[in-house]
């Protein structure tokens, strides 16, 4: 089985002004941590919402100092469950960023290819069939 895995991070950004120029500079210093080992990992802006629901932006600033929440996604193959990607990609992730705190939001289990190719196989075959059915009169009726 393979799985999508989303983790959130919690990125310090010091001696910036803006919240763009914050997101700017936590992207950048994320994707110097991971690559050139972990080049495949996506990396995205976080969401935030305050305690009433209000979106928030995903940089908070105090004192010229950032807290970015980004997200990364990675994908997780030949895994047994869902908890067990969940483990991988927080380690993975982890050991790369030294002293970042890391959470998983989300887990997506994807289609396996070989799955993914009998299922269109068998719909094509049923689609020949009805094809053939509605389109192809028979032998004797050309005859006639």
């Amino acid at each position: 089985m393979n799985c999508r895995v989303v983790v959130e991070a919690a990125v310090p950004v010091f001696d910036v002004e803006t919240e763009e120029e914050a997101i700017r500079i936590a992207i950048s210093k994320t994707g110097e941590m991971l690559n050139p080992d972990l080049n495949y990992v996506e990396i995205n802006m976080g969401e935030r919402t305050s305690p009433s629901g209000e979106e928030l932006p995903p940089a908070f600033i105090a004192a010229d100092e950032a807290l970015v929440a980004l997200e990364l996604e990675m994908t997780v193959f030949n895994v047994e469950r869902e908890e067990h990607a969940s483990r991988i990609a927080r380690k993975e992730i982890g050991q790369r960023l030294e002293n970042i705190p890391l959470e998983v939001l989300e887990v997506e289990v994807l289609e396996d290819e070989e799955d993914a190719e009998e299922e269109d196989a068998e719909s094509a075959d049923e689609q020949d069939d009805q094809e053939s059915d509605d389109v192809l009169p028979e032998f004797e009726d050309l005859l006639e």
